[in-house]
């Protein structure tokens, strides 16, 4: 199948996605006056994200999301080696992850729930990964405010490590608008897995409380960004709410003052990747946008970075006979 880009409409939120990656292109939500404005980053054409100068624009990463120390581990007795894309660590699957290939699409419904669902066979060995693994990712419109994913991966014979994630970068006020700094964040992880030089967890629990990285009630992002060490925020928070909604955790909550748009975000994993896209620079996005850091929001709901070598986190392994199962739910309101 070749790379082409599909839309889901339910009047209110218009999404538009391709199969290269299995990729959200765009996302209009209204603001407080009604207006629709395009609220991800991204560019005008497939052809731009092959070009591959897209720094993880709205795609689903894989096999495993997020760093894997010296790109090695091992499992069941066996040694694996994957590509080293990220200082000296593996990032997002490798070279050549989930977001740089074609997907199929075995289903695309309209109608008052409507719905494209991608799949992908990764085959053993790819970028070092062991087991053939198949991929689904399904998209569904299931409100006029609400957009859910659906991320299930299933090994066929031997076991492996599978971390999935979404990679949108987020700005409330429109993906054209400039930096994100103004915006309101609020996170229920009341810890993070602090990281060593390398952006590596060291296996510890951080508390948040009185740290820049407490966002335990609702905070500019700008407040503290300039005390975080390095570009900006890039960490895995520990996801701890007991509130629920259709079986998943509230994650997290995002407000713009400008255009009063809020998105919450509700998920089933335990560990989130908040990322204030610090490594976007210059970059020619949709409509002649230029993006540049600090121009959009990541939230990646996710296993905990380095898992596979981290006894002491929850294991991102799944074996034959059982399935990956990963949802998200955002949430988009005015307020």
């Amino acid at each position: 199948m070749s790379e082409q880009l599909f839309e889901l409409n339910n009047g209110t939120i218009s999404v538009r996605l391709t199969n290269y990656g299995a990729t959200i292109t765009s996302l209009f939500v209204p603001d407080k006056q009604g207006k629709l404005d395009d609220i991800v980053l991204g560019f005008d054409s497939v052809e731009a994200y092959m070009k591959g100068n897209a720094p993880y624009f709205g795609c689903i990463v894989g096999r495993v999301a997020n760093r894997i120390k010296e790109g090695k581990f091992s499992l069941n007795g066996v040694e694996y080696s994957l590509a080293i894309n990220n200082g000296p660590n593996s990032l997002h699957g490798g070279i050549k992850g989930f977001d740089k290939v074609v997907w199929d699409v075995v289903e695309h419904k309209s109608g008052e729930q409507p719905s494209i669902t991608f799949k992908y066979e990764s085959h053993d060995g790819e970028e070092g990964y062991p087991g053939d693994v198949t991929v689904t990712a399904k998209y569904t419109l299931t409100s006029s405010k609400s957009m859910r994913l659906d991320l299930e991966a299933v090994p066929k014979s031997k076991s492996t490590p599978v971390n999935l994630a979404q990679h949108t970068y987020w700005n409330l006020a429109g993906h054209n608008s400039g930096n994100v700094l103004e915006h309101l964040v609020q996170i229920w992880g009341s810890q993070i897995t602090p990281v060593d030089q390398n952006s590596i967890p060291t296996g510890e629990f951080l508390p948040v409380k009185g740290t820049v990285f407490d966002f335990t009630s609702e905070k500019k992002v700008g407040s503290s960004i300039s005390k975080v060490e390095g570009l900006g925020y890039d960490h895995n928070y520990i996801l701890d709410s007991e509130e629920e909604k259709e079986g998943l955790k509230h994650a997290a909550k995002v407000k713009d003052p400008s255009s009063s748009r809020v998105l919450n975000l509700w998920t089933n994993a335990p560990g989130m990747q908040f990322y204030t896209a610090n490594y976007v620079n210059g970059v020619s996005g949709k409509g002649g946008a230029v993006y540049d850091k600090h121009s959009g929001l990541c939230f990646e709901t996710q296993g905990f970075p380095n898992s596979i070598n981290q006894q002491n986190f929850p294991s991102i392994v799944v074996h034959p006979g059982e399935k990956y199962k990963h949802s998200m739910l955002f949430e988009f309101s005015v307020e």
